[in-house]
């Protein structure tokens, strides 16, 4: 149904910004390759996020940035 799919597909949006957000508190300002590695390790298998996405949002965390919004 039209109805599940998008309900999941907001859950998965849910729990993307909140790892975001964990990795932005606790790697706020630290070198991009402990971010990038923190990500990777934290956001879930599925939906995946593109590498330039991945790249963005940890360049922004290593600048002390939340892209989270949260």
């Amino acid at each position: 149904m039209i109805v599940d799919r998008a309900t999941r597909e907001h859950e998965n949006n849910l729990v993307l910004f909140r790892v975001v957000h964990e990795v932005a508190v606790r790697h706020s300002g630290a070198p991009y390759h402990q971010v990038i590695a923190a990500l990777t390790a934290c956001l879930p298998g599925a939906p995946r996020l593109a590498a330039d996405e991945l790249r963005r949002i940890a360049e922004e965390i290593s600048l002390g940035r939340d892209p989270s919004g949260l």
